[in-house]
């Protein structure tokens, strides 16, 4: 904030002496263009919500422009820019970090309302209300910014900090409000698991609740918006972490952008803890990113766990720093001058701090935050690990019985050149089979042949400039493990409820453990239930057509709710299981994709999707691709049952031997299998730049080719 600029202004138009800094906060405000009874109705509403939270209104101030060197489209939408200057005077004294809280509640409640009257992208845009920053920004050029606010040209307009920042808006369209910086960040990247972290963000609303807010919670809810671009999402996001919990800025940040620490084995036991914790509490934003961000007392930047922008920082002799993107932004900078030059690496935090005045190293700050709790003890007491708890079970699968494998086979669609061609290569070298020449079958919709739901989705790339992650040479990058089941709430304090969740190593799920978690009930020391499932049948009779399939569709997803909300005096379970077990001469099963959709996307409408695991039992999954469309549309866990029928009929039948040349044993088949699928998905991943399974899980990085749209509205929303 530029203290001594802002006070003249406000003893010039006002009259006011303002109090100390950190106690007023002045905001740029935009209005629509050319509509006058709409900026009076927003002020009265913005003045309305601040006087009702205590707090004392000084005035506005229109904000001098220059627009003469703006191009058409920025000048058919330029806003009204307006200061709008607010202090905290009013009957009972806030804290600093109590004014900013009530600030930003302040901002959202009258962009709910405002939103209501006027529409959500009608021009009213309150672009910081803070006393620590203020942002100016517009649908500008680098080069125009200075000589389009004219205030940024008065020589008293001092600050000790600046976030600038100018980029092309690749993945939405240009507008004033949606240009850089936004209210604590600014980013250069894409976030390309944007559907899924806006999903998740949006059904944890059902479990939200802030100490610092109560009832007023509501009001910063949902924090995500479709209006919003990726970096708006983020920003939001992080707004919401570091001022309505207790959580500090930088500590939001290693959050939701973490370092790479599954099998990284150069961090200290204290941040893996600290990462593996708070995986349980939020899914990363993943994607190529360089992030920087401030609230005053810090600024600092971070970024990908890739490491796939380039950032680097100076720190002059005079200690002055700057961070940037680009080398040469200061090209009159002599090297005589400069005392530090180094680049921010893969996953790594550069911070200020301004409160004690000096540069934090990313293993001090990274640790300091790491040891605020025992997280080491509560992942290693509280966690529960599938693999872990089947191997206590006992469970043993059954012996196989092939006598109606054929008839399975043909139900969920395999064919000989699917079982010859994809299965058996998986089954005995523990990869997918290579092939020459593509993909050149015809697309889904346009086939003779009957086609599973899951071929009517083509993965999306990643656009612009975003290099897809080697697998194999970066897998220190990638994880498939995955905590899944009830989540805590976010924004209250850590603790260990908020890692009692179910860890699965592998998104393919064994006989055993699919069997495990079918039949058994994992209990606390203390005799209480920590993880229980319900079975819920995904088959509708045979000769009930369309209807049949769309009311077993409604049912599904009504017995899935009921199942996780718990009846009276009874609590809910922690996971359901769709299961298509019952198929057979007189029953159908529902394709897997679409029964995981709608249970996914009704979850989500319905705010429960945080309080539950989604789980298939499924004969029609077979290949990586199926796998991929069930982990990007929500499913947390698939036991394809018929494909590990089929391999293993193959390996009695001979097949397997015969292209191997030596023999395997059935657990070995399936175990090459699961290696297999395992491997195909950190390749899907890795070509649209995402690496973790975690953030792959319902982040619908598809397009439906020929799918109805009541289709892809029900159970695919958003596609």
């Amino acid at each position: 904030m530029p203290d001594s600029f802002m006070r003249t202004k406000a003893k010039e138009l006002f009259g006011v002496d303002l109090p100390p800094m950190g106690e007023y906060a002045v905001s740029n405000v935009f209005f629509p263009p050319g509509n006058d009874k709409a900026l009076v109705d927003c002020k009265a509403i913005l003045e309305r919500n601040t006087r009702d939270r205590g707090m004392t209104v000084v005035g506005w101030r229109p904000v001098p422009v220059d627009n003469s060197m703006l191009g058409k489209d920025p000048i058919d939408s330029e806003p009204v820019t307006e200061q709008f200057f607010v202090t905290n005077s009013g009957p009972k004294k806030l804290s600093q970090r109590q004014f900013e809280q009530e600030l930003m509640l302040i901002r959202k409640m009258t962009e709910d309302e405002t939103n209501g009257m006027l529409g959500p992208e009608s021009g009213f845009y309150i672009n910081s209300l803070t006393s620590q920053t203020i942002t100016y920004k517009g649908q500008l050029t680098p080069e125009q910014v200075s000589q389009y606010f004219l205030d940024l040209k008065d020589p008293t307009f001092i600050s000790h900090l600046a976030l600038v920042h100018s980029r092309f808006s690749t993945n939405t369209f240009p507008s004033w409000e949606r240009a850089q910086p936004i209210r604590m960040m600014c980013h250069n990247g894409e976030i390309n698991t944007l559907r899924g972290n806006k999903n998740w963000m949006y059904s944890r609303g059902g479990i939200m609740d802030s100490e610092v807010y109560g009832d007023n919670t509501s009001h910063l809810l949902p924090a995500t918006s479709d209006n919003m671009s990726d970096s708006g999402n983020f920003d939001s996001v992080l707004e919401l972490m570091s001022k309505a919990s207790e959580r500090s800025l930088p500590e939001a940040v290693m959050m939701m952008i973490p370092e790479a620490w599954q099998d990284n084995d150069n961090l200290s036991d204290t941040k893996k803890a600290f990462y593996e914790y708070n995986s349980c509490v939020m899914e990363p934003w993943d994607g190529p990113a360089m992030v920087a961000f401030t609230d005053g007392r810090y600024i600092g930047a971070t970024l990908d766990r890739n490491g796939l922008r380039p950032s680097r920082y100076y720190v002059t002799k005079d200690d002055h720093v700057l961070l940037s993107s680009e080398i040469g932004v200061c090209p009159e900078l002599p090297d005589s001058e400069v005392k530090i030059k180094h680049r921010l690496e893969p996953g790594k935090m550069f911070l200020v701090d301004f409160e004690t005045e000096r540069i934090v190293p990313d293993d001090e700050i990274k640790e300091q935050v790491a040891s605020l709790n025992p997280y080491k003890d509560w992942v290693e007491n509280s966690m529960i690990d599938l693999e872990a708890w089947t191997k206590s079970t006992g469970v043993k699968s059954s012996k196989m019985d092939f006598s109606q494998t054929n008839r399975k086979l043909n139900l969920f669609g395999f064919t000989s050149e699917k079982l010859e061609m994809l299965l058996l290569p998986m089954a005995v070298g523990g990869k997918e089979a290579l092939g020459s020449m593509g993909n050149d079958s015809a697309l889904a919709v346009l086939s003779e042949q009957p086609r599973q739901v899951n071929d009517y989705f083509k993965q999306l790339f990643a656009q612009v400039t975003n290099p897809p992650i080697d697998p194999i040479r970066e897998e220190i990058v990638m994880s498939l493990v995955c905590p899944v089941g009830p989540e805590g709430n976010l924004l209250s304090q850590p603790s260990k409820e908020h890692c009692e969740r179910l860890v699965v190593r592998h998104p393919v799920l064994t006989l055993e453990e699919m069997e495990t978690l079918k039949n058994y009930e994992y209990k606390r020391p203390d005799g209480s239930s920590a993880f229980k499932t319900v079975v819920i049948d995904s088959t509708f009779p045979v000769g009930s057509g369309p209807d049949g399939m769309l009311h077993a569709l409604e049912r599904i997803c009504d017995e899935a709710a009921e199942a996780i909300q718990g009846g009276l005096g009874a609590g809910g379970v922690q996971g359901v299981i769709l299961s298509d077990r019952l198929a057979g001469p007189d029953r159908m099963p529902l394709p897997s994709l679409l029964a995981v959709g709608a249970v996914h996307q009704h979850l989500i409408q319905t705010k429960q999707r945080p309080k539950a695991a989604i789980l298939a039992e499924v004969g029609d999954a077979k290949e990586v691709h199926d796998y991929a469309t069930l982990a990007g549309y929500g499913c947390d866990g698939v036991c394809p049952y018929v494909a590990y029928e089929a391999i293993c009929k193959m390996n009695a039948d001979g097949l397997v031997e015969a292209k191997a040349k030596q023999q395997f044993s059935d657990e070995e088949c399936i175990s090459n299998y699961r290696k297999a699928a395992a491997k195909g998905l950190l390749k899907v991943m890795s070509k649209m730049g995402i690496s973790t399974l975690q953030s792959y899980k319902g982040a619908q990085v598809f397009e439906a080719v020929g799918l109805a749209e009541e289709v892809v509205d029900r159970c695919f929303t958003g596609t």
